[in-house]
């Protein structure tokens, strides 16, 4: 699995692996109010010591919301979004201890079965959307605890014996995880059978992968920011019919979380899969706008830069050819 690396890097992938197991083991044994309150530390501390990520950050905060926050404000977000992403993090290490019969001490849902009800009433397949807000890993299991079975995408990591454990802990609630690579067609045959799918719609994309461009964080005042992101669900839905259900995660101070999903997308016929996609984002954008600490800042959403672009960028957002080539195929 590691052959063709450094010696350096077998080392270190070797090493963070360790540090993850390790995590594995304990996070669990922990009481939840301590499990929380490891997830506020940890998280306040990465945001004083990651200078890269802080300042990504506080650069994507600064271009989504311009004057709407001061610079000490748009510090104190950051902050709280990294602790945030801890808790999510130690939250999906901790879920070992979540089983059939006591998850719901945990996890209050909302809205599934509305959702239930249609699918079974209109006999489609579903797919459940998150953004990389709240705690998008306790939204997944909670699908697969309510039985929904679903077929998840997910990245991989860089160093593949992270993904190996990560996907162990994904797979707990009884949902299946495959990689983005060649994940259409499976994606297709489940959908198709009215099955469940669930993916992050927000992740960031090469354009020479199965990506599409979207319009983001628009204002009265400001067109929207470019974001190269999945396509994936937007095809399932047009070729599929498959139901696009958007869901929210709101983590509460006393460690429970309610997952919410809400109603159906409804998406006019004809509609492109970029406009597709596009509708995704638009009814997911307004979670993170409203409680902003919970979306994950410190993530490169803006990578891409249009040529053409009139409004400003964070700085490690680059031009790209084969970007520019996507934009005009997504253009209305």
């Amino acid at each position: 699995m590691l052959a063709g690396m450094s010696g350096w890097k077998r080392f270190r992938y070797r090493l963070e692996a360790l540090g993850c197991r390790l995590l594995a083991a304990g996070i669990p044994c922990l009481p939840r109010p301590l499990c929380v309150g490891l997830a506020e530390t940890l998280g306040g501390l990465a945001f004083r010591l990651d200078t890269r990520g802080r300042t990504v950050s506080l650069a994507n905060l600064e271009c989504v919301f311009g004057d709407r926050f001061t610079p000490e404000q748009r510090a104190t977000i950051a902050r709280q979004s990294y602790r945030n992403f801890a808790r999510t993090m130690l939250d999906l290490f901790w879920a070992a201890r979540l089983t059939p019969g006591n998850w719901q001490e945990w996890i209050r849902t909302e809205g599934f079965e509305v959702v239930r009800e249609r699918l079974t009433q209109e006999k489609r397949g579903t797919i459940f959307l998150c953004i990389h807000q709240g705690n998008w890993e306790w939204a997944s299991l909670a699908c697969g605890f309510l039985g929904f079975g679903n077929v998840v995408v997910s990245e991989n990591f860089k160093n593949p014996l992270l993904t190996e454990i990560f996907r162990a802990r994904r797979q707990h609630s009884g949902q299946t995880l495959i990689p983005q690579e060649n994940s259409l067609l499976r994606m297709l045959k489940v959908v198709k059978r009215g099955g469940a799918t669930g993916m992050l719609i927000d992740l960031n994309l090469r354009p020479d992968q199965a990506a599409t461009v979207i319009d983001a964080w628009s204002t009265p005042e400001q067109p929207g920011l470019k974001m190269c992101v999945p396509l994936l669900h937007a095809v399932l839905a047009q070729r599929a019919g498959a139901l696009l259900v958007p869901v929210e995660s709101q983590p509460q101070p006393d460690g429970t979380c309610r997952i919410i999903a809400h109603p159906g997308i409804d998406v006019p016929p004809e509609t492109s899969v970029a406009g597709i996609a596009q509708l995704c984002w638009q009814a997911l954008e307004p979670i993170a706008r409203a409680r902003p600490e919970e979306y994950l800042w410190a993530y490169k959403h803006f990578r891409y830069r249009p040529q053409a672009a009139t409004r400003a960028y964070p700085a490690y957002a680059n031009e790209s050819g084969k970007f520019e080539k996507l934009l005009r195929t997504t253009a209305p």
